[in-house]
């Protein structure tokens, strides 16, 4: 995949592809922000990634704000939706995952605290069309 990339998906099986090809992708030391409305399929789309390492028990961290998983690859899976402001972030040690350079990290909702996040990522947004018809826009920073 070439950045910036664009595609159009019609099907929850075609954001499996796409999320799974993604997945077959990034590396260990990477920092993909995924943004998009309620709904969208952010966390799916974290999901499927992940099924490319064997990890299989990936679910929402909205109320935890951060989960852990590890198989082949060691992950942190974020959600700032509910974060009020980076302070809340720093109290949980939050610059201590990104300089793990063997993790991959996943941030759900990154738009709403953009001034933590790292200068070097990936952002993949998702914009939802109708039903299952989603478009995805992936850009790399740094």
């Amino acid at each position: 995949m070439n950045y910036p990339f664009e595609k159009a998906v019609a099907s929850l099986q075609g954001t499996k592809e796409l999320a799974l090809a993604f997945g077959n992708q990034i590396t260990s030391g990477q920092h993909v922000i995924l943004n998009g409305e309620l709904g969208a399929g952010k966390t799916f789309f974290i999901k499927q990634s992940c099924l490319a390492w064997g990890i299989t028990n990936v679910s929402s961290p909205s109320f935890a704000i951060v989960n852990s998983y590890q198989n082949k690859n060691r992950v942190y899976h974020f959600d700032f939706f509910r974060i009020k402001n980076k302070e809340e972030l720093l109290e949980i040690g939050f610059n201590d995952y990104l300089n793990d350079s063997d993790a991959v990290i996943f941030i759900e909702w990154g738009n709403l605290i953009p001034e933590v996040l790292p200068k070097k990522r990936i952002e993949i947004n998702i914009e939802v069309l109708e039903d299952t018809k989603r478009f995805f826009t992936f850009k790399r920073y740094g």
